[in-house]
């Protein structure tokens, strides 16, 4: 699975390094969205470091990636957390593989970092068909990728704003990830809600077709029970921006930010970046550790640096999604790669 390079020569020469880079297969979402943006930056500081070189394919179904990584096929992906609680129970996306084989693969994994930046966003064109996003009926709405968490989501977002469920009052549009832009821009949705970073280069490119505005989840909404049940729910975290920041972020763009509140709020995709529990010791900790030392790069190398609420401090677990009915614990190497740099870990993420 993991596949070393020698470096021959270059050790007689360098008794100071340790061991070999590693090669890592890892797979991540397409160009444009924050755990692409997260994996690549996280490949050029692993490279860096001399740690390890990743191979990295794009354009992923995260549902299958996730199952990868359990199935020892693949070395690391980011896993939105909901898959990983759906996987232990055999059901959703999972159901073919049973409820004692999802317990079993989702035992071995484990989390080396965690990040919550991706909020759910709903937007639409500007004198398009939505006048009221608390009026969905008869629409059609793009609500995520064929099936995932995102599209978990994107149905729970929808049943908030509007009381609707797909099918019983509005039509869901799903299409793979690369697809998002193109379907929406050639009009084969009159709105969209999907999970989305700070800046997003997805939304952009949607703007550059017309005038779009974005939407948080209303805070009475939010307040309510069910919006209380969905963010809680396995898999989501609050998320609160100052609106002021939100609105900067998509400055010089045709896109209107628009909330009831001072704030940006809504729930954020939790995700784990995710490796085999068999992945080595040290390998884990070095990953970690350059990780942890690659912080201003992962907040300066992009303009959605700031808002990308990554573990770069103590882990409580409930903040980041886990301990509770997410049961997901860190790879041993990264815990003492926190504690090496002087944070805390919750108990509950020890194996």
């Amino acid at each position: 699975m993991i596949k070393s390079t020698v470096l021959g020569a270059a050790l007689a020469l360098a008794p100071a390094l340790a061991a070999a880079q590693a090669t890592l297969t890892a797979e991540t979402t397409s160009p444009g969205s924050t755990p692409h943006y997260i994996d690549t930056t996280l490949a050029a500081v692993l490279e860096s470091a001399g740690v390890a070189t990743m191979q990295i394919t794009e354009g992923a179904t995260l549902t299958n990636s996730v199952q990868a990584v359990a199935e020892g096929q693949l070395d690391m992906a980011p896993a939105p957390l909901i898959l990983p609680f759906l996987m232990s129970r055999g059901i959703g996306p999972y159901s073919g593989i049973g409820p004692e084989r999802g317990a079993e693969l989702a035992g071995g994994l484990r989390a080396l970092f965690f990040t919550a930046a991706s909020a759910q966003i709903f937007g639409h064109y500007d004198g398009g068909a939505v006048g009221d996003l608390r009026d969905l009926d008869g629409l059609r709405v793009w609500n995520g990728p064929p099936r995932g968490a995102a599209l978990t989501s994107g149905r729970a977002a929808v049943q908030l704003l509007s009381g609707l469920k797909e099918g019983e009052g509005y039509e869901g549009i799903q299409t793979p990830w690369p697809d998002t832009v193109s379907t929406i821009t050639g009009g084969g949705a009159d709105a969209w809600t999907i999970p989305e970073g700070l800046p997003s280069g997805r939304q952009i490119a949607i703007a550059a077709a017309g005038a779009t505005t974005i939407y948080d989840m209303p805070s009475d909404l939010l307040a309510s029970e069910l919006g209380q049940q969905i963010m809680a729910a396995p898999g989501h975290a609050p998320y609160s921006v100052p609106v002021d920041e939100y609105r900067a972020a998509y400055e010089g763009n045709d896109i209107t930010i628009v909330t009831d509140d001072d704030t940006f709020d809504s729930f954020a995709t939790a995700f784990a970046q995710i490796v085999p529990a068999s992945m080595d010791d040290d390998l884990a900790y070095e990953i970690t550790k350059a990780y942890l030392e690659g912080q201003e790069r992962f907040e300066t190398g992009s303009p959605r640096g700031p808002w990308l609420f990554m573990s770069f401090g103590d882990i409580d677990g409930v903040s980041q999604g886990v301990c509770g009915a997410v049961d997901m614990t860190m790879h041993p190497g990264a815990i003492r790669a926190y504690e090496e740099a002087g944070h805390t870990i919750a108990d509950c993420l020890r194996p």
